[in-house]
């Protein structure tokens, strides 16, 4: 259990990749993260794997993984520029609640890579300087400053590349119950919060609104994001609690209800196995 004077761990990093990878050639293990990662390449040669897709990476190179997948990645040179990492709880928390809406790519399948000309990276090589500058600052209000930065970024990346970007319809079969149970999951929440919905959907919801047996839908989701389904359900409900406990005053009993928990002594027991602390503990230290 944190201590009342811990402070709590914002899920959020910015890098220098040659810091973070000094040697080269390298070849990475394959591994599976639960976060999301903007890659800006300012100079570098290799490739870069997602799931059974291979991409390849060379000066100026913009591209961008979201949480589930299986990854791995290639250098023949040591890389310059910016790895930006997030958490799902970091966007709710310090951007914005409807985030998905404005930059539907976040929840993409697979997102291309992108090899902008000098002005346009140029841009890019900027907010990464200043990510750094602002993360390894001192200042009380840096996180409120990344959060805005983020924004920025995620702007530019829509405004150049991914503006019209359907994943949908850019995903096979499997890809797609996973992407739909993505939006789903995020619309079911969205629903909850707005008094549309009383209840928290569990498997059999989710499966009913893809017409799919529970098992086979199951299935699908594990293979294809590496979690299954009630880890997702879990993990979402801590990050909408989590925002709600940090953004507003309300009760906790009243967060509770608005998750779909029957009584507040439920929800805190579910929140202290999966945040390893309290609400009320969260809330101060937040």
């Amino acid at each position: 259990m944190p201590h009342k004077d811990q402070k709590v761990v914002v899920p959020f990093s910015v890098h220098r990749l040659e810091q973070v990878h000094s040697e080269a050639p390298f070849k990475s293990p394959l591994f599976r993260t639960n976060y999301y990662s903007i890659v800006l390449i300012r100079q570098g040669q290799g490739c870069y794997v997602i799931d059974d897709q291979s991409y390849a990476t060379q000066d100026r190179t913009i591209y961008f993984t979201n949480p589930g997948h299986i990854k791995g990645f290639e250098l023949e040179q040591v890389a310059h520029g910016y790895i930006v990492t997030f958490s799902e709880a970091f966007l709710k928390q310090s951007v914005h609640a409807d985030i998905f809406d404005e930059f539907p790519f976040l929840i993409a399948e697979v997102a291309p890579p992108h090899y902008p000309e000098p002005p346009v990276f140029e841009e890019f090589d900027k907010l990464g300087n200043q990510l750094i500058a602002e993360f390894e600052s001192s200042s009380p209000y840096k996180f409120k400053v990344i959060g805005s930065l983020t924004v920025v970024l995620l702007l530019r990346i829509k405004e150049w590349f991914w503006k019209g970007y359907d994943p949908l319809n850019e995903s096979d079969t499997g890809s797609a119950i996973a992407l739909t149970f993505k939006r789903n999951l995020e619309n079911h929440f969205r629903d909850l919060l707005d008094g549309k919905c009383d209840r928290s959907f569990q498997v059999q919801d989710y499966a009913d609104a893809q017409y799919l047996h529970p098992s086979y839908f199951s299935t699908v989701i594990k293979r294809k994001t590496g979690k299954p389904v009630n880890t997702w359900i879990a993990e979402k409900t801590i990050a909408e609690a989590q925002a709600l406990l940090s953004r507003s005053s309300q009760p906790v009993q009243e967060i509770a209800f608005r998750l779909g928990f029957k009584d507040a002594a439920h929800f805190s027991r579910f929140f202290k196995k999966h945040a390893q602390c309290s609400p009320s503990q969260f809330r101060q230290q937040a």
